[in-house]
């Protein structure tokens, strides 16, 4: 019966019968777990000609020899002749070292599983009966896609050293979330979460793991930033994985600098995950493009909170595109010092507010009309206000 059997082969030398494509697969792979590779062939395929000539394995020129087996780990064979690899698989039983026959599997001593990786797990699909690849690739695929959405309950089961993830959520669709996003929560037991982005991907996590809110609203924190920094370090210090679960990206105000500070200056590891933008992807959601041929080459991205900085205003001033994000409440301010730098009082503004969630809805007037639109709409926050030709209804029709 054939076992699953984990191998560390970092530094141990594994010997590889052959110098043709099948041997150079074998051999990257090798490489990647750090193996000691001999490459025992006449002649050499191009892609292990540079990686001798690179000296990242080793090669003796001629036939492979049972002498060549001397101290090694693991064989394969790879040659293309089934006589000489059933030769080697002989050799390599006699010296008690394990074999993988790339020529007839079943004469060999070991067989390579089709392997995917996340995180610090390597899963593989290895048949116990007649070789059938396709087959064993086809489940290692789905394992793979089970693995890559986030549903797998990926949390340690044993002790280990605590750390951070910081991951950025996006504006607020779960499916907008990464890949890499949703994998990092698999393995969370803490959550810190904001009440913006993706939190309906919480209800997709084990009823073990602990979510922290401490989501902002406007004017009111109840959790003030040097606290959520003491909550993530002094989690991650206890042992445990510890995901800041944020709106947008960690980097576009949503000062995961400052997280990412508290962490390093505490010792405590932190890895952070970019999200998808929602100063790029709201926009987007409406139909709204930030940069359009014939129209503006540019943007910026501001804080409502700031009002208009200089450069701000020259963009404004020069036709490009300006994206304000919170700045429904500062609205009426930031129109008025537009309006005071000579900024054309047409100019479009689009206000989208809950963008990229089914509850999105866009508002669009002139710049000396829109703080009027707003408040006759009641436009609430979260939204992205997108100042500039780009706004305009219509934009994109004849596209």
């Amino acid at each position: 019966m054939t076992a699953l059997l984990g191998v560390e082969l970092t530094g141990r030398r594994v010997v590889v019968a052959g110098g043709g494509p099948v041997a150079a697969r074998r051999v990257q792979a090798l490489r990647v777990e750090g193996a000691d590779v001999l490459v025992v062939a006449p002649q050499l395929c191009e892609e292990l000609v540079e990686l001798v000539e690179d000296r990242v394995v080793r090669w003796r020129c001629g036939e492979v020899a049972e002498h060549d087996l001397d101290d090694a780990w693991l064989v394969h064979t790879a040659t293309g002749d089934r006589a000489v690899d059933t030769q080697v698989a002989t050799w390599a039983e006699s010296h008690r070292t394990w074999c993988v026959n790339a020529g007839e599997a079943t004469t060999g001593t070991a067989r390579t599983p089709v392997t995917t990786r996340t995180g610090d797990l390597l899963v593989g699909v290895v048949g116990t009966g007649a070789p059938d690849p396709r087959r064993s690739r086809a489940v290692r695929d789905h394992l793979a896609e089970v693995l890559r959405s986030g549903e797998a309950d990926l949390r340690r089961r044993r002790p280990g050293p605590g750390r951070v993830v910081l991951v950025g959520g996006g504006p607020g669709a779960v499916d907008l979330l990464t890949l890499r996003g949703r994998r990092a929560l698999a393995e969370a037991d803490v959550v810190v979460t904001d009440r913006l982005g993706p939190t309906a991907v919480l209800e997709q996590l084990h009823r073990d793991v602990e979510v922290i809110d401490v989501g902002k609203t406007p004017g009111h924190h109840p959790v003030p930033q040097d606290e959520i920094n003491r909550i993530l370090v002094e989690r991650a210090q206890r042992g445990q994985v510890v995901v800041r679960l944020k709106g947008g990206d960690p980097f576009v105000f949503g000062r995961g600098g400052e997280e990412v500070i508290a962490c390093r200056d505490a010792q405590v590891p932190v890895e952070v995950v970019p999200g998808v933008s929602s100063a790029l992807a709201v926009p987007a959601a409406a139909g709204i493009p930030l940069t359009h041929r014939g129209v503006t080459t540019n943007f910026l991205v501001i804080s409502g909170h700031e009002g208009l900085s200089a450069a701000a205003r020259q963009v404004l001033q020069d036709g490009s595109t300006l994206v304000v994000l919170m700045g429904v409440s500062s609205l009426p301010g930031l129109v008025a010092e537009a309006l005071g730098c000579g900024v054309d009082p047409a100019l479009p503004v689009a206000i989208v507010e809950n963008g990229a969630t089914p509850e999105q809805r866009v508002v669009r007037a002139r710049l000396d009309e829109v703080v009027a639109a707003a408040t006759a709409a009641r436009v609430k926050a979260p939204a992205v206000i997108v100042l500039g030709e780009v706004a305009a209804e219509g934009l994109l029709d004849g596209c």
